[in-house]
């Protein structure tokens, strides 16, 4: 059974920084789309990030472009989100999700999968920015 298992959430100042970690286990990160969904309080789940294996097409929502950057190491099987400059808006919960890229549709390339198109879910990890 796959699993995805996110860490690196905190509290920080507005302007600060984190990086989150989703460390794959049970397939290779290769061949998967991995994507980086967030849930503030009372919303809904939105998808932020996304990269295709460990080096390939990525995508952000406008909402992070230019602060938040995805990477992936295939030596870990871990995909990174380096988040700087963060707002009381990125507060929320942080998933790691997953799908197989090799199937018909989404595309990370083209844009970020939508919730219903992601297979695997981490449980998610918390990140609070305070003003």
């Amino acid at each position: 059974q796959p699993r995805l298992e996110e860490s690196g959430g905190g509290s920080v100042q507005s302007g600060g920084s984190l990086r989150l970690s989703c460390t794959v286990r049970g397939f290779n990160l290769d061949g998967y789309i991995i994507g980086w969904f967030r849930q503030a309080p009372g919303k809904e789940r939105e998808g932020i990030s996304c990269i295709t294996g460990s080096a390939g097409s990525t995508n952000y929502a406008d909402s992070v472009k230019g602060r938040f950057t995805i990477s992936g190491d295939k030596s870990t099987n871990t995909v990174y989100l380096q988040m700087d400059n963060l707002e009381p808006d990125d507060t929320g919960v942080y998933y790691c999700t997953s799908r197989n890229a090799r199937r018909v549709g989404a595309r990370c390339g083209w844009k970020i999968p939508g919730r219903s198109e992601m297979d695997y879910w981490g449980q998610g990890t918390q990140v609070t920015v305070s003003s």
